[in-house]
């Protein structure tokens, strides 16, 4: 914890992650490198995660059964998701570290600072991605070129802010590229419930990503950051719902195109998964509050859990 009376910046720390592992545990050189990566905050990681997951357990099931491919194709997304996430944040800080330094919740962040230099951030993003390359390597070549292909909507990103009010739709094109990569390691292709899968999740980041983007609404309108939470201002709840709804409809327009012969037990599970997730979505809109940013916050972060019941489903429907 920043000693009493003393800023988070001064105390080495950020302002809206005090107390995690790494302020704890991590030695005190490695920390800013840490919260570069976000290491200190999984549920971004959790995110890039889990459309890869989806994909990888529908297209076990369009096949018919879960190979060692598969289980391998996942075991990388996971590593992978952790060190690309970690990369594009750190890629993002160093594009941003000037409005951050503007923002109460990200003056504190290493680069604004001054925690790291802009050459260190960089050296320490290039070492992540060629981590993460090497693990790709092992996957079919398909995905391998997908993965490839993944560093141009994660490049853009960060200036999306600047030119449009719809920054969202370019997380949710970087963020939901495991949703083709899964099906691709497993299949060899890309189908349409691959592609349809990706547009449920680019749906899904503009819900929640929205959600989490109201906490910085204020001081975004004064620097000039465009957002779709300062878009949508006071309707955003009612305009959320639209992406609710799109969440849900293709994801089960990719579950009916994915498993055209499944048996009715295997369909209605795997169904469930766009069933169960509809109904998390529902439940956070209920509670939404975009004036608390601590309720936009814990909101985002619920989003994990929304997204693992589609796995639980998928998984489930591999048993029957």
């Amino acid at each position: 914890m920043p000693a009493q009376n003393q800023a988070p910046e001064a105390a080495g720390t950020v302002a809206d992650s005090v107390g995690n592992w790494v302020d704890r545990l991590a030695p005190a050189a490695t920390r800013p490198y840490l919260r570069l990566s976000r290491a200190d905050r999984p549920a971004g990681t959790w995110l890039l995660l889990l459309p890869c997951w989806w994909s990888v357990l529908l297209a076990s099931l369009h096949v018919g059964s879960f190979s060692w491919t598969a289980a391998w194709a996942m075991i990388v997304c996971a590593i992978g998701a952790f060190l690309m996430r970690a990369a594009g944040c750190t890629w993002n800080d160093i594009t941003d570290r000037k409005y951050d330094a503007q923002v109460a919740r990200t003056r504190s962040r290493p680069l604004p600072s001054g925690q790291v230099t802009v050459k260190q951030a960089a050296i320490w993003m290039v070492v992540q991605a060629l981590v993460a390359f090497c693990l790709l390597l092992t996957l079919h070549p398909t995905a391998i070129l997908l993965g490839v292909l993944s560093l141009a909507p994660v490049c853009v990103y960060p200036f999306a802010k600047r030119f449009t009010w719809w920054p969202q739709v370019f997380l949710g094109i970087a963020f939901n590229w495991g949703a083709l990569l899964g099906w691709a390691a497993v299949t060899g292709s890309i189908g349409l419930p691959a592609i349809l899968l990706y547009l449920s999740g680019m749906a899904w980041t503009i819900f929640y990503d929205t959600i989490y983007a109201h906490q910085d609404a204020d001081d975004d309108a004064l620097i000039g950051v465009k957002s779709t939470a300062r878009l949508f201002g006071e309707n955003s709840p009612r305009i959320l719902r639209i992406f609710m709804v799109l969440t849900v409809l293709l994801m089960g327009a990719s579950i009916v195109t994915a498993l055209p012969e499944a048996n009715v037990l295997r369909f209605v599970i795997a169904f469930g998964a766009a069933w169960a997730m509809a109904w998390h979505l529902v439940w956070q809109l209920l509670r939404l509050d975009i004036n608390d940013p601590a309720n936009c916050l814990h909101l985002f972060r619920a989003n994990r859990d929304a997204g693992l019941l589609p796995v639980l489903f998928f998984a489930g429907a591999l048993f029957v």
